[in-house]
Order: structure tokens, then sequence, then C-alpha cells
């Protein structure tokens, strides 16, 4: 798709002629009004997971710090281990986790627990299982080797290690290691601040003849990026109240996401709406199937990307362009939801043009392990069963105009089938 031109598509019956942009020249203009969030806040290293590591820290202190016993067993000296076995050694005391270390005497053993400090004069631990643990002696069947079971200090990590970079985003792993470190509190980018709005006279809530779909699904993805968020309702076609909403909105947030009225209808007012509140719109209309009337905007430094109101066409736009401009903000460098391979276990045919992202799913997989996909629904940009149902995205390039059974497609994987594209 690179290189592609830049089309004019006839299916608004020529009202307007603003040349599609194609879906990569799309994506570079919105990562690229994007300026980084430069603001940090310290959150308690238990509530950082999903932020994004504002600058790289280090250890402050080897690990373990000490050397430690990796099993419940005896602490021994290996001098002790003379002539054959078994052997018999009398048990002198007990070190549990947490204890202060003790001296090993000569001739001895004492007991020990994990993760206990290994007493000075011990160079090994033999596991209890391989133990007659008798109370006051302890029988050992097998002669140890120098440093069995015993974890040495700073093997882990050293003291001064990095143990994460900055512009992470910080997932368990990173929060039980920082924390294994002795980090309590974690130096993170702020989160993006978002508002959505849907637009449109025939939604409303519980009860309403339409439901609005696309607002919740798109606080819900936004929040999942981590951002900060903030519901903005339902806004009437109405020009006067869209405008007085972008006025009072101006500044307050990072990213306005819109959905609905993005078009060029009758009642299409957010663009005009944006414009007469004192606002700019940088580019509009992407090569894009489901979801043409993409437009990004911006209002006294808030960002502004209007979405398409068809259900799949708001969560394409989203993941296609929200979801970079959110990285982009967290400085991930605008991530990008790179395809895999599969192969089409049906034949279709295709009006080309137009980057084209359909429901799929897997229905099998080949010899050497490809998934076969198959295409679900109709190709509504309206529906929201087939993207439930669906295992990913097919995305067929603008100029192919069919697909047959057995062809190599761009195959985008859910992660964990919670309708997120896998981002990298």
């Amino acid at each position: 798709m690179d290189g592609l031109p830049e089309l004019v598509c006839g299916c608004d019956g020529g009202r307007d002629h603003v040349p599609l942009k194609p879906v990569e020249k799309a994506v570079e203009i919105a990562v690229g009004m994007v300026q980084p969030l430069t603001a940090v806040e310290d959150v308690a290293v238990h509530k950082a997971r999903g932020r994004v590591l504002a600058r790289s820290l280090r250890a402050g202190r080897p690990m373990p710090l000490f050397d430690n016993s990796a099993m419940d067993g005896f602490a021994v000296a290996f001098s002790d281990f003379a002539g054959e076995g078994p052997w018999h050694l009398p048990v002198a005391g007990t070190i549990a986790a947490g204890a202060a270390a003790l001296v090993l005497t000569a001739g001895t053993a004492l007991r020990i627990f994990t993760g206990a400090p290994v007493p000075a004069g011990s160079d090994a631990v033999v596991m209890q299982e391989k133990c007659d643990d008798r109370g006051d002696t302890v029988l050992i069947h097998v002669r140890p080797r120098r440093g069995d079971n015993i974890r040495r200090a700073g093997e882990d990590i050293a003291s001064g290690d990095l143990l994460v970079s900055a512009g992470t985003m910080l997932g368990g792993r990173h929060v039980g290691l920082l924390a294994g470190n002795g980090h309590g509190h974690i130096p993170v980018v702020r989160r993006p601040r978002i508002a959505v709005l849907s637009t449109g006279d025939e939604l409303g809530e519980e009860g309403a003849s339409i439901h609005d779909a696309n607002r919740p699904m798109l606080l819900a993805l936004c929040e999942g990026l981590g951002a900060e968020m903030t519901d903005l309702g339902i806004c009437p076609d109405d020009m006067d109240r869209m405008t007085d909403i972008f006025l009072t909105s101006a500044g307050r947030f990072d990213l306005i996401l819109t959905s609905g009225a993005a078009s060029v209808g009758g009642r299409d007012f957010v663009r005009p709406a944006l414009l007469a509140a004192g606002g700019t719109v940088e580019a509009w209309r992407v090569a894009l199937k489901p979801g043409k009337p993409v437009f990004f905007g911006r209002i006294a430094g808030t960002l502004v990307t209007g979405l398409p109101g068809n259900p799949l066409s708001a969560y394409v736009g989203f993941q296609l362009f929200v979801a970079r401009q959110i990285g982009a903000m967290l400085g991930l460098g605008g991530p990008s939801a790179r395809p895999e391979t599969a192969v089409a276990g049906v034949g279709w045919e295709r009006r080309p043009g137009r980057t084209e992202y359909l429901p799929g799913q897997v229905v099998g997989r080949t010899e050497s392990g490809l998934p076969i996909v198959e295409p679900l629904g109709h190709g509504s940009s309206a529906a929201l069963m087939p993207l439930s149902l669906g295992d990913g995205v097919i995305v067929l390039a603008a100029d192919s105009m069919h697909v047959a059974r057995g062809d190599v497609i761009d195959w985008m994987p859910f992660c964990r089938k919670d309708l997120s594209w896998k981002i990298t």
C-alpha cells in the first residue's frame, strides 16, 4: 500500500471532491500532530501496572541482597563430609527467612528455610528431601557439592544495574522487579486526558430506540490504553450546541474523540462546528473501508479526532489512528498494529480503492501452522455482532479486487479476544 496516490471516491455522489488519503499517510498525519506528554507523577508501585515509566530505574542494591538458601534443608560445610556416607551431624539451631545470620560451627548442621541467610562457615545447603531429620541430629545420605542450593548475593542483579528503561509500559513483571528492589513509588508519565462525545438526535441511553454503542466502546478502549477519561455524553445534531462543546472543552483535554456527524450530510456538524469554534481541520477522508470520513483537527492545543458513527467504522478508526495517537502521547513512538499472515478459507470479490478491514474468524490451521480465516457478517459498517464474534480483522490492500481461497492475506488477531489489536 505504500506509495498509493491519493484517490477520489465517487461514493458521495460527487458532492465532495476532497481526495482520499491512503491509510499510511493518514496515520502519519494523526501521529505527527501529537506532542508527547512531559508531566511526571509518582505512583505507588502496586498501582504502576499499565503506566509508562518516565525515568530509567536502576538497582539500589544487589538482588539477592545476601547469600540465601534456595531450599528448605540443612546448612552444612563441605569439609565435614570426609569418607563414605551416610553422615550424622548434630543440629545446632534453626535459621528462618528474615532472621539474622548465624555462624556454623564445624562438624554441625543448621536447619535452614528457603530465603534464610546462609550462615558463615557454610558452603552448601542439603535439601530436606535428601536427609533424615531426627530432631537433634540429621542423617545425610549424599555428599553435597560446594554451592548446592545457595543463591549468591547479586547473582540476579548487581547494584547499579538497569532495572527498567524509560518509556516502558509497565506490566506485572516490572512491578514485581521494582518492588523487589525496594522501589516503593515509581515516576510515570501522566495519563492522557481524553474526552469522548457521541453525536446524533437518534441516540440515547438505556430504553432508547437506538442505543449509543460507540461512546461506551471508545471509553473502554481508551481506558485500556491508560487514558484518563471524561464522558461528554451525546450531542444532538445542533450546530450551536456542537460549537459550544468545542469552545468549553478546548484546552481541557489532550484529545477530544467524537463519533458520528463527520461526513458531508446535511446534519453532519462536527467539522463545521470545530471550525466555527476557532479550530482547524488538518486532514479529512481516508481511503479506508469502513471509516472513510475520519478527520483530524486541533483547537487551543487540544487534538480532535472525528470517527464515523457506525460502530465497526469507529472501532477500525480507533485502532488505526487513536491508539497510535495515545501511544505517541505516552512516548511510545506511535505504536503500530502490524499484520500477521493468514490464509483465506473462502474467496470473495471486492471493489478496489480503499484499504478494507473485515472482522474474521479462524476456522482451522494450515500444515505450517498459519491460521485459516474467513470473513464474518455481510460487510456492514453498522454491524457489531461480527466484531464481537471475531478472532481478528482481515486487512485487504486498497488495490486488490478479489481474494481466492488459499490466498495469503494480512490478519490482525485480537489479544485474548478483548477486541484490541496487538499493539507492538
